[in-house]
């Protein structure tokens, strides 16, 4: 055998065995099923879809399936549920789940240092308590720990909001240190939080100080996304396009740029998408630093001085001046993120359906004293049929948004109205 052969099948070798390892130690992976357990932070999750739509969008050549388990109040000893309500079990195994994502902390944390070695200790149970499992009857189901957020302070409505941060800070740090000695996943969200509260420059996140709002669930689930594509080396970045007005240069990430066409000082060209665009935020205006990297972008330089408008397919998408061109511009409003939002809801209604199969409000006919009655005794067959159009919707998903390549145009505003 030539040594430049034997080179190529060492490299070769060498290469499967990394993809290997690889797809071992990446904390979600493409076809996984995910069930998100935990507090108010994790039921209300499913409400806004953030998260789940960021992961449908990158595993779009083998989808992932997720449900939310999540429960107001949940800790981690603590977890009450209606008379005969399906074990976490059951409803993990029904899922055939592949990954937990847990979410715990917040409520723990108001006990305080005297509560702290309980917490950890109750950690330890937790992790235990799923060793070894097989909820899809062929692998050990896989962790992922995800901090509590930080406490923002909004004046008299959190009170003592110091000394809750000094204590969520030690409660993030003790749950860091378990996973460390367990080898799992963990996401700290109170440090890029605290980080977020404490620009003045920021909106508000949360509704009180612990539980967010809108703006702060697409904030934080564009967090916890980044930190879980990390984890897996990949690049969880957004669209970023730059092009110069004069030499037609084109540069771009996530999308391909081509058929440069320049005529006086307005142009066109085509974007292949080639990777869903991120989420568009709930709001407009600037981003503090920290989120910046979660929008989409173009940059224009040499630019004729003016105001110019980006046209995607035909539809007005923002208008800038040249200098804010040259800075570069937020671009959520094309066409392709408006169907993202559309994809976004359609992820929710998916939830909702499920919570219908499982948290319905009438438990007491489903499973509780009157389930033996007439209305009762015909309640599991809606249930069923909540939980296979939940299937049905789940199926539906999968592919992600589609992605298609579209025509923009840079006109300036004198054309724009003509």
């Amino acid at each position: 055998m030539k040594h430049s052969q034997l080179v190529r099948m060492i490299l070769s070798g060498a290469l499967i065995l990394f993809i290997g390892l690889n797809q071992l130690t990446a904390a979600i992976r493409g076809g996984d099923h995910i069930a998100i357990v935990g507090n108010t932070f994790a039921d209300q999750l499913r409400n806004h879809g953030y998260l789940e739509t960021l992961l449908l969008n990158e595993f779009t050549a083998d989808p992932i399936s997720m449900r939310n388990l999540g429960w107001g109040g949940d800790t981690l000893t603590t977890r009450d549920r209606p008379t005969n309500f399906p074990t976490e079990e059951s409803t993990l195994t029904e899922h055939q789940a592949d990954v937990i994502i847990a979410c715990f902390g917040m409520f723990e944390s108001f006990a305080g240092e005297a509560g702290l070695e309980n917490f950890k200790s109750d950690l330890i149970a937790f992790i235990q308590s799923h060793e070894g499992k097989q909820y899809n009857d062929e692998s050990e189901v896989r962790l992922i720990l995800i901090s509590p957020i930080a406490y923002e302070n909004l004046g008299t409505l959190t009170p003592n909001w110091k000394q809750r941060n000094k204590d969520l800070k030690r409660y993030t740090e003790s749950m860091g240190e378990v996973a460390q000695k367990h080898g799992i996943p963990f996401v700290d969200l109170y440090t890029p939080t605290r980080t977020l509260f404490d620009d003045e420059s920021n909106s508000q996140l949360t509704t009180n100080g612990v539980h967010p709002n809108d703006f702060g669930y697409w904030a934080i689930s564009s967090l916890v996304f980044k930190e879980l594509m990390a984890m897996d080396s990949k690049r969880a970045t957004p669209w970023r396009m730059r092009i110069d007005a004069k030499s037609g240069k084109t540069e771009s990430n996530g999308v391909a740029l081509s058929d440069f066409s320049l005529r006086g000082n307005q142009f066109s060209f085509q974007v292949e998408e080639r990777s869903s665009p991120f989420v568009p935020p709930p709001q407009e205006g600037e981003l503090p630093a920290l989120l910046k990297d979660f929008r989409d972008t173009l940059v224009i330089e040499n630019l004729e001085p003016g105001e110019y408008s980006l046209v995607v397919d035909g539809v007005p998408v923002v208008t800038a001046t040249h200098e804010q061109w040259a800075q570069g511009v937020p671009i959520d409003s094309t066409p392709a993120h408006r169907d993202t939002e559309e994809y976004r809801e359609a992820v929710v209604d998916k939830n909702t359906q499920f919570v219908y199969s499982w948290k319905a409000l009438n438990q007491v006919h489903i499973v509780g004293e009157r389930r033996n009655s007439s209305s009762g005794r015909a309640l599991p067959a809606e249930v069923k049929a909540f939980n296979k159009l939940t299937k049905q919707k789940d199926k539906g998903l999968g592919g992600g948004t589609e992605r298609k390549t579209r025509n923009w145009q840079v006109l300036p505003n004198e054309k724009l109205t003509n």
